[in-house]
């Protein structure tokens, strides 16, 4: 798959000096979709021109089963000399001494010095050290359909969350609608973090003494909240297992009126819907007056067992450079690394506002996943995914799946605090 990008000065192009002769570099992309893969491998052919002797093989799993094919793959020692790294993934790789260490090269770079202070902590999460170079970032705001509030009579996006219980129960009663795009199956851990956190006031997930803050009673309370949308009907019944592309699917196709999504949805939701028919807004806040929607990231790891550690970390630099990381914000929906690039016109727009009112004001609280801990990506892909689909179809209660939940995170935060 080839494409040709425009815009790239010559200097982004050559920015790599160094010539490897025949140096085969193996790349794994994970969070995969036709467009992303268009756009990498387009940054990928410019990578190799620039660089005589270096070929690049593009290895793309689907999101869906990503977490265990890349595990089969590096248990199996198929491993790769640069990947995608999810931020829920960075503790478990770089905790088992599989990533390299990136400082030294971080500051040795021409553009090291014009990444945000953000970029640069995120890149740090796991340990302290930057064993991955965040290539943007992912923040929830709510998609709003206009011409379905309008012709279900609810005045504007909901403020609260008892407004937005509301807005979506009245929405729901017009005939084959819904309130709410639910993501019930894979990755879908982020909403039930935020609905427990809005509810519980707190984004903490854990107390002084290390306890899991998922089962206290305002916890329960915002789990108890998705059970009871998808119960109540103001969800499509088969939302149970819908990911990424149902969801977005079903806002953009008129099923649903409200959507949580990072600004990666809002590439396919413009190019099906009139600007003036939807918008986005803040997340609803609860009855502390704030809202905590989720912020993660995803960036550019080099494997430790990499022969070409030297190349791999030139096409990631390359791909991360201000003009490429601009074009990749723009194609695959996330927020730039670099100082200065928010004011670029194409951010500038109403479609970005609900992002940006979020950074921007008080009441909101961006929440940062505990990707720290070591089995936090086996949780949120696992055990979060069985269990919460399990409540929903009505197997389990809400204090059920946070007594599991709590359960588990208590325990891995006690071995990640005995290993500091």
């Amino acid at each position: 798959m080839k494409t040709t990008l425009t815009g790239l000065t010559a200097a982004a192009v050559l920015m790599s000096t160094a010539a490897f002769a025949q140096t085969e570099l193996k790349l794994v992309e994970v969070i995969t979709s036709p467009e992303r893969t268009e756009t990498l491998q387009g940054m990928v052919d410019e990578f190799e021109a620039a660089n005589e002797g270096v070929t690049v093989e593009i290895v793309s799993l689907p999101w869906g089963q990503a977490f265990e094919k890349f595990a089969t793959m590096v248990a199996g020692g198929d491993e790769p000399d640069l990947v995608e790294m999810p931020d829920r993934w960075l503790a478990l790789y770089a905790g088992a001494g599989k990533l390299a260490n990136l400082e030294d090269r971080i500051a040795g770079w021409e553009h090291g010095s014009t990444l945000t202070q953000k970029t640069l902590d995120m890149g740090r999460y796991a340990g302290g050290t930057a064993y991955t170079i965040p290539y943007g970032f992912y923040l929830r705001a709510m998609f709003y359909n206009k011409k379905l509030l309008a012709e279900a009579g609810v005045d504007g996006p909901p403020a609260t969350m008892e407004e937005f219980m509301e807005a979506s129960r009245m929405v729901s009663e017009l005939e084959g609608k819904y309130g709410y795009c639910l993501r019930g199956g894979p990755g879908g851990l982020n909403g039930w973090i935020m609905m427990a956190a809005v509810m519980n006031g707190t984004n903490e997930f854990f107390t002084e003494d290390g306890q899991s803050r998922l089962n206290e009673p305002g916890s329960v309370e915002g789990i108890q909240f998705l059970i009871d949308m998808y119960q109540n009907g103001y969800a499509p019944r088969d939302s149970v297992s819908w990911g990424f592309n149902e969801i977005v699917a079903g806002f953009y196709s008129g099923t649903c009126a409200f959507l949580d999504q990072d600004p990666d949805a809002l590439i396919a939701v413009a190019e099906r819907m009139a600007p003036e028919d939807f918008a986005v807004a803040p997340m609803p806040v609860g009855p502390s007056g704030q809202a905590f929607p989720t912020i993660g990231y995803a960036g550019w790891s080099v494997f430790e067992s990499s022969e070409n550690k030297d190349a791999a970390w030139d096409l990631a630099a390359f791909l991360s450079s201000p003009e490429n990381n601009k074009i990749w914000a723009q194609r695959v929906g996330v927020i730039p690394i670099h100082e200065g690039a928010d004011q670029d016109p194409y951010f500038q727009t109403e479609q970005f506002s609900g992002w940006f009112d979020t950074l921007n004001g008080e009441a909101y609280v961006p929440t940062i996943m505990p990707t720290y801990l070591e089995q936090f990506g086996f949780f949120a892909d696992s055990i979060a995914l069985e269990s919460s689909q399990e409540a929903l179809l009505g197997d389990r209660s809400a204090q059920d799946v946070a007594d599991e939940w709590a359960a588990f995170l208590t325990d891995e935060y006690a071995k990640w605090q005995a290993a500091q």
